[in-house]
């Protein structure tokens, strides 16, 4: 194992994060700092002597700092080989000194686009000296150490301090890869903004940039957020990634108490979580999900209401379920659920009182996610194949009462079309086959994940007629229920199954060759039917 030793650093960065305490480490071993701008100021704050980048270059910083480090004696002294004759000549030939150690991390591109930042401030947060400085001494991490975080900077002293000031081979390389992977993210970001964010912002606009929305080399920039226990299964290794820029989900929000998320926890949570966000602002909702379907969806005049019947939907698939709910968690709610297993609560905001009843349950993950996403969002969704990846834009269609079609003699009456587009509002987050029925704002039986329509249309009256037994009601829930397909209905015969179930209204796409005899099954037996002119599979 080598060991190289640091003489010289040169640092450059954005994030002063430990900075001071850094470069107090480095001086007391008698390493000569070089600097630039804002970092060698920081830096003389701190007591520091501190060489300006320009005085080892001969150049003064120009153009608004955007030339400062682009400079053979940046570079020569990051690449020269130390054991390469020809380049220590070089070297001696053009007065160029050896750095051993550079600290650099790039302009907040990424945070300036999350901010919301003008196009012109964006262009001038795009690093283009300090990634060049990164590759440099990454490549030439044999005798170059580099750094690029600052939650590295404690290592490094602490490497320092074992090997008499000089970092050994494996640290080197370690770092060296770090810092690739982070100019891969940078460069990524940049051209994800490029392809999809300046696309929509630059006065050229979209048309003339770009035929497209899907670019021919798809840039994607994620940065892991956690090693998981598992996957869907024990014998599967997991992790969570996060994008660059997020606008927030499930993996954002702050996790009050419990155990870990596991792999299955986080993807049934983001299931629950996108739907309830349909609800954002209207009336108090809650949403219970048991492997990636919603099995009970409710609103009503109480977040404690809407719980009681989002549970009566199909209290069995509740049991180790997820719950979301769309406004602030109290006490009452809290209750309610804990009295049932659950392996995970997410709310926007979470009473202290509501705390205090979780607490209770110490394995209960319970989760704070201050804002619901916002359904409408846009965005890609990506599903990885053998030997490829699918991408298409999000599911975020939606269809109000205007965009209705009546189909039938008779049409909806009021309730009936609100609880259409209730049923049509779930439907869209339930496994294809998908059928909801939905009755005075809750769901009355959800069928999912069906090879054929008709099955699950049988499959939630089935549900529906378990519940009634269970609460012993006179009569399912479908009864009198509306009830919504993400697909058309290729034949009669799933239609005639939610009319036998006791549904009164029908909501579809519509568009199958054998419209006209489902719409007459629908006149047969009375029910109104709207079409949507939308499709929602979901696989």
């Amino acid at each position: 194992m080598s060991m190289a030793k640091i003489n010289r650093a040169l640092l450059s960065v954005s994030d002063k994060t430990g900075l001071a305490e850094l470069g107090k480490a480095l001086s007391a071993r008698g390493v000569e700092l070089v600097s630039t701008g804002g970092t060698a100021r920081t830096l003389r704050e701190a007591g520091l002597d501190v060489r300006d980048v320009s005085d080892l270059t001969g150049f003064p910083e120009m153009m608004d700092g955007r030339v400062k480090t682009l400079h053979p004696k940046v570079h020569g002294g990051l690449l020269a080989l130390r054991d390469n004759d020809k380049h220590r000549a070089a070297m001696a030939a053009h007065d160029i000194g050896a750095i051993d150690l550079v600290v650099v991390n790039l302009y907040p591109f990424e945070a300036t686009v999350a901010k919301g930042a003008d196009r012109a401030e964006i262009i001038e947060n795009i690093d283009i000296g300090g990634p060049s400085m990164v590759r440099s001494a990454a490549k030439n991490h044999g005798s170059v150490t580099i750094l690029t975080d600052p939650a590295d900077y404690g290592a490094l002293v602490e490497e320092m301090e074992a090997n008499d000031g000089a970092t050994s081979d494996a640290f080197r390389i370690r770092m060296a890869g770090k810092a690739y992977a982070r100019t891969a993210a940078y460069d990524a970001a940049i051209a994800s903004w490029f392809a999809f964010g300046d696309a929509f912002t630059n006065p050229l606009g979209p048309e003339a940039l770009q035929a497209t929305p899907f670019p021919a080399t798809m840039p994607l920039a994620f940065h892991r957020a956690d090693t998981l226990r598992y996957g869907e299964n024990p014998h599967q290794q997991a992790a969570i990634y996060v994008p660059q820029v997020t606008s927030g989900g499930v993996p954002q929000a702050r996790q009050l108490q419990g155990k870990a998320l596991s792999y299955n926890n986080l993807n049934d949570a983001d299931a629950a979580l996108e739907l309830v966000a349909e609800f954002t602002g209207q009336a108090p909702a809650v949403v219970i999900v048991k492997h990636a379907n919603p099995c009970g969806v409710a609103q009503g005049g109480s977040l404690l209401e809407a719980w009681e019947a989002a549970l009566q939907c199909d209290s069995v698939s509740a049991f180790g379920g997820i719950v979301a709910v769309n406004t602030e968690l109290d006490a009452a709610t809290a209750e309610a659920i804990a009295e049932i297993f659950t392996e995970v609560v997410i709310a926007p905001k979470v009473s202290e009182a509501a705390r205090e009843v979780f607490a209770k349950k110490k394995n209960l993950r319970l989760l704070e996610c201050g804002t619901l996403p916002d359904p409408r969002r846009g965005g890609f969704a990506m599903k990885t194949i053998a030997g490829g990846m699918l991408i298409q834009s999000r599911d975020d269609g939606a269809v109000s009462a205007e965009d209705l079609r009546v189909v039938t003699k008779r049409a909806p009456s009021e309730q009936e079309l609100k609880d259409c587009l209730f049923a049509w509002t779930v439907a869209r987050h339930v496994k294809s086959n998908a059928i909801v029925y939905a009755r005075d704002g809750a769901t009355a039986g959800i069928g999912a994940g069906q090879m054929n329509r008709r099955d699950s249309a049988r499959i939630a009256a089935i549900k529906a007629r378990e519940a009634a037994e269970t609460y012993g009601w006179e009569e399912p829930r479908t009864k009198g229920s509306a009830v919504a397909s993400d697909a058309f209905f290729p034949f009669a015969d799933g239609l005639l199954a939610a009319a036998e179930a006791g549904a009164s209204a029908v909501i579809q796409p519509g568009g199958s060759i054998r419209d006209e005899e489902v719409i007459a099954a629908a006149d047969e037996g009375g029910l109104a039917m709207v079409f949507t002119g939308m499709r929602h599979f979901r696989h």
